[in-house]
């Protein structure tokens, strides 16, 4: 049966002309894909758009086993009365040309860029043309995922200048920020224009440590995919593999033993506690207040060491395999689990009684880095950076994948949109993901962890998301001969909430930067893919 979500579309782009098709390539009962014309790229997403769709994400693909020759453009949408909505164009090989779209998703400018850089895809009406993630010492003629392209290709240095947007008037100056920092953190450039302190635009250049991640999955089986995806973005090991397998599931029609989905839903959960903790922990000591630093770095290494006992891994890694989980918890350990989730959550809310009565954090925090509900709105803002202004997209609830479908998850819904908002929604996510564990524990069912998963045939995709703690993450594989995959795509939410940041910061003084930027802590692995 096709997808209700993919009819109720193609029945609205038919009232306007737009004809649809179904592809053979996708399973229609777990995620179909319609196919659309080159000429109507721009009329889907404007339709789209009227129709209140959150746009998902944009990615590129050489055709696998059945047509090596063939180029393609996808887009993937998402309605809150509806589920995905998946749809594929094919692209002249000789002359690959696509309609911006991104005067009705301004998320998608980026993306129209690296498909740009990437693939050679021309987006014609495309307003901002600079390359964005294949930095200037690239030759303009080379497209690092296409397939013809050498993986092992090394590019010789230059010293060519990305061309930053520039800011003219008395008083303002141009403050230049990384790619390299102060600690052990990962590059990205930040260029601030300001008067005095304040901040009147802020423009990021990404792309430093682009991996080629695309290109790396290419004759890896699910199996040794899936130990690739889980190092995507390192904190968010438990949520990319777990999108990846999903989309791999779906591609092969596989379902899983309650049990496995169960545990994913609860290592899902632990990671987003952990990460909040860390996170909440490190606003408090970029604004001065270290004692909640202290006690909430305390907490996460509690976490840590717990998931070092019990899973074998501090950060959760490679627990979720194709078919379901690596590994099973007794009784005991459940119980010891569900207690460590409440005490961690008891312990929190006591710390956040003296976050609220601290006021030189307070006057920090309250009012700073102001993200309006229309902006986010118009970026698709996501996870906890959306909650904070009036977004409230959650794939645990919109899409309601197992185990998720049988609770009631109550999702944080804030409207201010400045740094005490982000912060406010992380705690109370880690309430709430703590009742989830401990109902996930209470309930946890027998049966296999895992079941086996064998390939789908040549040519098969498969599409998912999974809500991780910072948002949805959106995977797309297709299999090719051999059982081994021949493309996945992926898009991070930090792909998305980088933009957020950007926006939040204007009018900020320049000192209060570092506060804003962990209040949205985006991945910058994640987004160099």
């Amino acid at each position: 049966m096709i997808h209700d979500a993919n009819t109720w579309f193609a029945e609205r782009l038919s009232d306007h002309g737009i004809v649809t098709s179904y592809l053979e390539d996708h399973h229609p009962a777990a995620m179909p894909c319609l196919q659309v014309r080159r000429l109507d790229w721009a009329n889907v997403a404007e339709e789209a758009r009227r129709h209140q769709m959150r746009f998902v994400s944009l990615w590129a693909a050489e055709a696998g086993a059945h047509d090596e020759k063939a180029l393609y453009a996808y887009m993937a949408f998402a309605h809150p009365e509806h589920r995905h909505v998946l749809l594929r164009t094919d692209l002249n090989q000789n002359d690959p040309a696509l309609q911006d779209i991104g005067r009705h998703y301004v998320a998608a400018v980026r993306m129209q860029r690296s498909l740009q850089d990437m693939f050679g895809i021309r987006v014609e009406g495309l307003a901002d043309t600079r390359q964005w993630l294949k930095h200037e010492h690239w030759p303009d003629d080379a497209h690092p995922m296409r397939r013809d392209f050498p993986a092992t290709t090394r590019m010789q240095e230059s010293d060519g200048e990305y061309a930053f947007i520039r800011a003219e008037g008395d008083g303002v100056y141009e403050y230049p920020v990384g790619p390299v920092h102060a600690g052990i953190i990962e590059p990205g450039h930040f260029r601030f224009h300001a008067v005095g302190e304040k901040i009147l635009n802020m423009e990021e250049r990404l792309g430093y440590v682009h991996k080629g991640v695309e290109k790396r999955f290419e004759g890896l089986t699910a199996a040794e995919g899936v130990r690739l995806a889980g190092r995507i973005s390192g904190d968010s090991t438990v949520a990319h593999a777990w999108a990846f397998c999903q989309a791999c599931e779906n591609a092969a029609y596989l379902e899983l033993p309650a049990y496995a989905v169960t545990l994913r839903a609860i290592l899902c959960e632990r990671e987003r506690m952990a990460n909040h903790i860390g996170d909440i922990g490190a606003i408090c000591n970029d604004g001065g207040f270290a004692f909640m630093h202290v006690q909430m770095q305390r907490l996460r290494e509690e976490m840590a060491r717990m998931h070092r006992d019990i899973f074998g891994h501090r950060l959760l890694m490679d627990l979720i395999v194709p078919g379901g989980v690596a590994c099973r918890l007794s009784s005991e350990t459940a119980a010891v689990l569900a207690e460590d989730s409440r005490r961690m959550a008891a312990e929190v809310e006591q710390l956040r009684s003296i976050y609220a009565d601290h006021p030189s954090i307070q006057e920090r925090v309250i009012g700073s880095g102001t993200v309006s509900v229309e902006d986010a709105t118009s970026v698709g803002l996501l996870g906890y950076a959306g909650r904070a202004s009036g977004v409230y997209a959650d794939e645990r609830v919109e899409e309601a994948y197992p185990p998720y479908d049988k609770l009631n998850v109550r999702v944080p819904r804030g409207e201010f949109g400045d740094v005490a908002t982000r912060v406010w929604v992380r705690f109370e996510e880690v309430a709430e993901s703590a009742r989830l564990i401990c109902e996930l524990l209470q309930a946890l069912p027998e049966g296999a962890e895992r079941v086996e998963f064998n390939a789908p045939e040549a040519g098969i995709s498969g599409f998912d998301a999974i809500e991780g703690w910072r948002g949805e993450i959106a995977a797309w594989v297709r299999f090719g001969r051999n059982g081994v995959i021949d493309r996945y795509a992926v898009r991070d939410p930090s792909e998305i909430n980088w933009l957020g940041l950007e926006l939040a910061v204007r009018e900020v003084p320049v000192p209060d930067f570092p506060l804003n930027n962990k209040s949205f802590n985006c991945s910058y692995s994640g987004n160099d893919l």
